[in-house]
């Protein structure tokens, strides 16, 4: 479990196919500070387990699946990603209880200054829109954020200067794929009501 509030960026050191996996290395300072292995990292907003590490890195298992339904398949070497550990008992909540778990990949198709701030517009799938509520959170890139507006398939957020310095958006741009995760709680909803009786 994590709060959508990201610790630092990491820069990825190289993502290869292993005989096994795909295996993620990410270069971190202060969350591979007390890290050990079977820790839970959230890369991106997504949970990942240290299976190794190294001098000021981490090693990932990656399975094909979570490569194909997150935006890794887009990592280069040297490619900025946002880190997280996780909650901890006692730990501060600044965002939003956030899975790590990844529901689908959004389409950036504004991200342009608008006087002191920043406004970030991403298209998702078909149908995905039911998931989002005007002022309800959504984690993008592992970012805890809330929705100023929300049109069909398409929804926009607003960002602090502080956002785009201690994250990875700065480096992103139009056309660029930011992982997804929808309230957990909206989901819930969603499939009780699917099996209420009539």
């Amino acid at each position: 479990m994590f709060t959508g509030i990201v610790e630092e960026t990491g820069r990825v050191v190289s993502f290869h196919s292993e005989a096994e996996a795909w295996e993620l290395v990410i270069a971190a300072d202060k969350v591979g500070q007390d890290a050990a292995l079977g820790d839970s990292i959230a890369i991106n907003g997504c949970c990942l387990t240290i299976a190794r590490q190294t001098a000021g890195q981490l090693h990932f298992d990656v399975l094909e699946e979570t490569r194909r339904l997150t935006n890794f398949g887009a990592f280069r070497d040297g490619s900025l990603v946002n880190l997280e550990r996780s909650l901890r008992f006692g730990g501060k909540i600044g965002g939003h209880f956030v899975t790590g778990h990844i529901d689908t990949t959004g389409e950036i198709v504004a991200l342009e200054p608008r006087g002191k701030d920043h406004y970030l517009r991403v298209r998702v799938p078909a149908e995905s829109g039911r998931y989002i509520v005007h002022k309800g959170s959504i984690a993008i890139d592992g970012i805890s954020l809330t929705v100023a507006e929300v049109a069909g398939d398409e929804f926009a957020v607003w960002l602090i200067p502080h956002t785009m310095l201690a994250t990875n958006l700065h480096s992103r741009r139009v056309g660029d794929a930011v992982n997804l995760e929808f309230d957990l709680l909206g989901k819930h909803v969603e499939k009780l009501l699917a099996f209420r009786s009539p």
